[in-house]
């Protein structure tokens, strides 16, 4: 909560600006546990996917395993060929 009273209404910006920040719960997701059950069968978990587009995961400040995959990963579906 405390990130949530920093931010919510934000706008001392370094830069001139008028925009003011908002902070809302995520929809539909909530929660590290929910992110990592979206994500750890997912298609962007393949291994033909980069790692750089793939979500990550830290623990004080150092980057951490992904869990495993609970079944097999599809391959990702291009939605444009070349």
């Amino acid at each position: 909560m405390q990130a949530w009273e920093r931010f919510a209404d934000f706008q001392q910006w370094k830069t001139p600006s008028s925009k003011v920040c908002a902070v809302s719960w995520g929809n539909p997701l909530q929660g590290l546990q929910a992110h990592i059950e979206k994500f750890r069968n997912s298609p962007v978990m393949h291994s033909e996917v980069k790692d750089e587009w793939k979500p990550i995961l830290f623990r004080q400040g150092h980057r951490i395993a992904f869990p495993d995959p609970t079944k097999v990963i599809q391959r990702p579906r291009m939605k444009f060929k070349h």
